[in-house]
């Protein structure tokens, strides 16, 4: 490992430097175990401790198969599904191991008693299969997670729309949150450069999601002058809404839990922001009943800012506790799309205000390869900006899961893995110098 960080640190080596590296026997990466996934059996979802379940191990070097990369990771973040690995919900991640590894031989390498964790990288490519033309050692890479087998025609217009789509790092082994990742080379796109490495791995899961479900026409296909609600304003995946509603041309309303990420929206150059704790909203009686008049007041509120307008697009991912007022509030003829239920799966909302009124709900699940790729040129133009508000070390990973379970993080936390420190990897100067603040807004809390 010291040659290769060694290697990526001198800026002058070649990609035959790089290609002629040892490659470790083994490597560290944030995992879970097959045999600890009963251990928070009894206990509420909030109990469950990621600090408990996540540990840090020497793991081997996977096999590299055509097709595929070895990267080396220099910085990685973690996720809400980082967050479900760890505490075994809804389902034990090694289901979705033990599947893969029936579809080939290759695949087999994925079942294994150990789950390396993680959905975001940034780093250097060490190794490239056969059949990969397009990167090569030495190449500056972020990585998204959709992997992909496109074997079926089914995904061959839509590659989310593949039988054997995956979430890498989630459904797949081998992910981000560690020193060396595993992926299928069509999940590499070009690292921003103008971005350290921990800011430019940020990005890549969340910001492909907002993109597709928000922006692309397999979403809610966003145009100017939309009204768009955005639960979570402040959040991973809602900072990316917020920019892509303020970039498009629409005008995005922001729910927030507090002042701080209340200012924090108005920093991003949102004028419409509901502190939704501040104005007391509380759109259940209790666990089985909803308040529809909590949602009529919610939708007055709105239309406050709004001008008399009702929402055009709801960006949902809370799910269970707002998913009644998102259906209420939508304009006739608007859209909902989901892409979570951070706090409950099972929805309920009034059908009357859907089917009487002509509304839809997409289900938005990550991005495809061209989304994910639009996303990522979004953010080295600096039209989008990461929202990477604190970092950790890849031994902190259990806290970092930790933070973002119990919602005490704004944006996006990232994960140093073999970057010594932050702040490295920055080729651009001059541009990152023009987006100095915006990249550094979550920062500044």
């Amino acid at each position: 490992m010291k040659e290769i960080l060694e290697a990526i640190q001198s800026q002058d080596a070649t990609s035959q430097d790089f290609a002629a590296l040892k490659l470790p026997e083994s490597y560290r990466g944030v995992t879970v175990h097959k045999d600890e996934t009963e251990m928070f059996a009894g206990l509420e979802t909030r109990e469950k401790d990621p600090r408990k379940s996540l540990h840090l191990d020497d793991v081997p070097l996977p096999e590299l198969g055509p097709g595929e990369a070895l990267v080396a990771v220099m910085a990685s973040s973690v996720n809400y599904n980082s967050v479900w690995t760890s505490i075994f919900e809804p389902l034990s991640t090694f289901g979705f191991l033990e599947r893969y590894g029936r579809v080939s031989e290759l695949t087999k390498r994925h079942d294994l008693p150990y789950h390396v964790i993680g959905s975001d990288l940034a780093g250097v490519v060490l190794r490239t299969g056969p059949g990969v033309n397009a990167w090569g050692p030495g190449d500056e890479v972020v990585a998204h997670c959709l992997s992909v087998e496109l074997e079926s025609s089914d995904g061959h217009n839509d590659t989310m729309l593949d039988p054997e789509q995956r979430i890498w790092g989630f459904e797949t082994n081998f992910g981000g949150l560690a020193e060396i990742a595993l992926v299928k080379s069509n999940q590499l796109m070009p690292k921003p450069d103008h971005l350290s490495w921990e800011e430019a791995a940020a990005p890549g899961l969340v910001n492909s999601t907002a993109y597709r479900q928000l922006v692309s026409r397999n979403g809610a296909g966003m145009k100017q002058g939309d009204n768009v609600l955005i639960w979570g304003a402040s959040g991973g995946l809602g900072s990316y809404a917020t920019q892509f509603a303020l970039a498009g041309g629409a005008t995005p309303i922001c729910v927030v839990s507090s002042p701080e990420k209340a200012e924090i929206c108005r920093n991003m150059g949102a004028e419409a922001v509901i502190d939704r704790n501040a104005e007391g909203y509380k759109f259940w009686k209790d666990e089985r009943t909803q308040d529809p008049r909590e949602w009529k007041r919610f939708g007055k509120r709105i239309r406050e800012f709004t001008g008399g307008e009702d929402i055009d697009i709801v960006f949902e991912h809370p799910g269970r506790e707002t998913f009644g007022a998102s259906v209420f509030v939508t304009r006739k003829g608007g859209t909902i799309t989901t892409c979570a239920s951070t706090s409950g799966y099972m929805h309920e909302y009034d059908n009357r205000y859907l089917w009487m009124s002509l509304k839809r709900i997409i289900g938005s699940h990550f991005a495809n390869y061209r989304e994910a790729w639009e996303a990522n040129r979004l953010i080295a133009k600096g039209k989008i900006h990461p929202t990477l508000s604190k970092v950790y070390s890849l031994e902190e990973t259990g806290q970092a899961a930790y933070d973002v379970h119990r919602n005490l993080h704004q944006g996006k936390v990232g994960v140093l893995a073999l970057a010594p420190e932050e702040g490295l990897g920055v080729r651009n100067h001059d541009m990152r110098a023009q987006h100095l603040d915006a990249i550094n807004r979550f920062r500044n809390i």
